[in-house]
């Protein structure tokens, strides 16, 4: 194809022309080749793609590449999810990031001859046909990531398998269990044609029901790395033990470390002092990891694979080995460990007016939990000496309420949702599942790792250095639209014409005061956000509002934070475990790569959590529970145990023998004829029904006055107060 060229911006007919008859993925990148562009033309057109993006007329695939909204990349990877009865195969895309449900393909083979099965993986050329898509098949892929996770049963004489995911509706029969029983998780490949589809078992992992078991669904399911090559732990045996070399010695510091009582590892250490002027000099000392993984090591490779530590209830994926993430490189109380100091100038308004980065050699005062801390500020019972908490944690206090009041007039997001803090015992059982409390002593830790975050980014961008920047784009407009339709049914106003900050959102959520629906609001405005990402281009940080911002003080756990380690290292001629010209290079690819692994983890964690909440709530199966409805669909609505989490699902069919409208403005379901209203936000008593710790599915029912299932009655009558809406419509 002959690419056109022009001197100036591209049309959005030329953009869309050019992308649907590229042979190649289409990034901005390429985009930009083609017409020419060049300094601001480049910039200009990153916003007539965000524009064209929020207006619907094109959205993104894996790897930034563009596409038509709604379609597909000319080539991309596809897998096999169903073969019917006439034997015709069916593919999804293997990622789909863009907006929407993702697309079914039906997949034209050139002969029947080794015709694909479910769970395989191609390459293919994709082509839109009417209202469908059509899948050419180039190069079959390999199936090692197609494994089905599920529970073993024998019923009758055969074998069946139960999948572990929410949304397996069906079990298959097992053509092959291996040494496995019943009740026991399993490994299996998914094999043969429909009617003959069966499950064979490649390895038993145990009982699913057992304490620890749950994470280990999620690391097996996901594929996350939990074993280390022989040459990283030999190696990480190696460097734990070699000598620190000259540094900044920081020993004489009160420095601690505050944590949760149950971390794993220690990253980050903070001191401050006042500097005679009525402001303040503080030091945020993070563990120095690039001096013991260096680029292109067996560490290094690892890391890389990983791109992060994934924290389970009951256990961790570390990053690193053990010996660097849980010893040498954790910053512990009376060892002399390696830092990599960020020295911070901070005035008397909280603004950081300067900063220095340097290697040290610290050794922490003590670690401290967040509830010591807080203790030994407002007086309480603690563990921390009186002599440690006025020459530590007093000038730190006092040091960040003036970044406090710094990060108040920068206006950030406000969203306060707690976290869910799940207790075991020592066999790994369930004591109880909680919302985390929610400390000063965590919101002071997050302010300064927030400013040795933006000092680090802006250190880098000073020296002309790389930056892996952490990025967070404004909301779109579509979900902007979505909200204000949200909010509208609260009787809540949202303009669209304003210009959207954090601000914006925080002021929503002041109007909405203490209202029973705040915390709906909260999270619908979180769902509002875009996910933030890694990437060298810098697009700036909406929800902390802040210009530069990259992620430097986690560096054993994040691959993220020791790219930046590397890079200061560099920039300040540091020593040793600087970015290499290949690093550098590759910086787009790594930022792609990075935020794929971090979103893996965020959904391990959020699944197994999902399941230690099923797996405790599985004794309460029959009883009445208060519920908030966080989703409504047409087939009916999703709700959330209050206090607790885990949506379960209430399905239309079990409302009652009358039928339910659904209005999507609404979010809402009402009975044609009883106007019986479930709508989104709405808190109500529940019957659960069910409760699978092995998928983390829930499911209620309805219940009557006498607290049995609930199935209504045809009447005419008024919608109930109790489960009116402020806001809903009489339909």
């Amino acid at each position: 194809m002959k690419k056109p060229r022009s001197a100036g911006l591209p049309s959005r007919d030329q953009i869309l022309r050019f992308i649907s008859e590229s042979e190649q993925p289409a990034g901005k990148r390429e985009i930009a080749r083609a017409f020419g562009l060049h300094g601001a033309d480049k910039i200009a057109l990153k916003v007539l793609l965000k524009d064209m993006a929020d207006e619907g007329l094109i959205d993104s695939a894996p790897g930034r590449a563009f596409h038509k909204m709604g379609g597909l990349p000319k080539v991309t990877v596809l897998r096999v999810v169903d073969v019917d009865d006439s034997g015709q195969s069916w593919a999804v895309p293997e990622r789909w990031e863009a907006s929407g449900p993702e697309p079914r393909l039906r997949v034209r083979e050139r002969s029947r001859k080794g015709a694909m099965g479910v769970g395989d993986r191609f390459l293919a050329r994709t082509e839109e046909a009417g209202k469908g898509w059509i899948a050419h098949p180039m190069k079959k892929l390999a199936r090692s990531s197609e494994l089905m996770l599920g529970v073993l049963r024998e019923e009758g004489g055969r074998w069946w398998l139960q999948g572990v995911e929410k949304k397996e509706r069906r079990d298959f029969p097992v053509s092959d269990h291996g040494d496995a029983g019943t009740g026991d998780l399993v490994l299996a490949e998914r094999t043969g044609r429909p009617p003959r589809m069966t499950a064979r078992v490649t390895q038993r992992l145990g009982d699913p029901f057992e304490p620890r078991s749950f994470s280990l669904i999620a690391i097996h399911q996901l594929g996350i790395p939990d074993v280390f090559s022989e040459a990283a732990l030999e190696e990480a045996g190696e460097v734990a033990g070699q000598a620190l070399g000259t540094r900044e010695d920081l020993r004489d510091l009160p420095i601690v470390a505050i944590d949760p009582a149950d971390a794993r590892d220690h990253d980050d250490a903070v001191w401050a002092a006042p500097d005679g002027e009525g402001g303040w000099r503080a030091i945020v000392a993070i563990a120095d990891v690039s001096f013991y993984v260096r680029p292109g090591s067996a560490l290094d490779r690892e890391a890389r694979k990983r791109g992060n530590s994934v924290y389970f209830p009951d256990r961790v994926v570390p990053m690193l080995p053990e010996p660097l993430s849980a010893g040498i490189c954790s910053l512990k109380a009376g060892e002399d460990r390696a830092a990599l100091a960020c020295h911070l100038t901070i005035s008397k308004q909280g603004k950081v007016t300067g900063w220095r980065f340097t290697r040290a050699v610290v050794r922490l005062a003590a670690n401290i939990a967040y509830e010591d801390a807080q203790a030994a500020i407002d007086g309480g019972q603690t563990s921390v000496p009186a002599a440690l908490a006025d020459a530590a944690l007093k000038p730190l206090w006092a040091c960040w309420q003036a970044l406090a009041k710094a990060r108040d007039a920068r206006g950030p997001l406000d969203l306060d949702l707690p976290e869910r803090r799940i207790e075991l015992d020592e066999k790994g059982r369930i004591l109880s599942v909680a919302p985390r409390e929610r400390l000063d002593a965590h919101k002071l830790i997050e302010d300064y790792m927030i400013a040795a975050n933006v000092a680090a980014a802006k250190a880098l961008e000073a020296k002309g250095a790389p930056v892996m920047y952490r990025v967070h784009e404004p909301p779109s407009r579509e979900k902007l639209v979505a909200l204000k339709d949200y909010l509208a049914s609260f009787e809540v106003p949202f303009a669209l014409g304003q210009v959207i900050r954090p601000a914006t959102f925080n002021r929503v959520i002041e109007m909405v005061g203490d209202a029973a629906f705040r915390p709906q609001v909260m999270e619908q405005i979180l769902r509002t956000q875009t996910q933030a990402y890694y990437a060298p281009a810098n697009a700036g940080h909406f929800g902390l509002a802040l210009g530069s911002y990259a992620h430097f003080t986690s560096p054993i756990r994040r691959y993220a934070d020791l790219l930046i380690h590397r890079a200061l290292v560099g920039a300040y001629r540091l020593g040793e475990g600087e970015l290499t010209a290949k690093e550098m290079a590759t910086m787009e690819q790594t930022g792609e790569t990075i935020s794929q692994l971090e979103r893996r983890a965020m959904e391990a964690e959020r699944d197994t959590v999902d399941r230690y909440v099923a797996a405790y709530l599985a004794e309460r199966v029959g009883e009445v529970v208060t519920a908030r409805i966080t989703g409504v669909q047409p087939f009916g609505f999703f709700a959330t145990v209050e206090g607790l989490g885990g949506d379960g699902l209430v399905p239309a069919s079990t409302l009652g023998r009358e039928y339910f409208r659904y209005d999507e403005s609404e979010h809402s379901l009402t009975g044609e004829d009883s106007l019986t209203c479930y709508v989104i936000g709405q808190t109500l008593p529940l019957k659960l029904a069910a409760a699978d710790p092995v998928s983390g599915a829930l499911r209620f029912e309805v219940i009557d006055n006498e607290g049995n299932s609930y199935r209504p009655p045809i009447r005419r009558r008024g919608r109930p107060a109790n489960v009116r809406a402020k806001g809903m419509r009489r339909r």
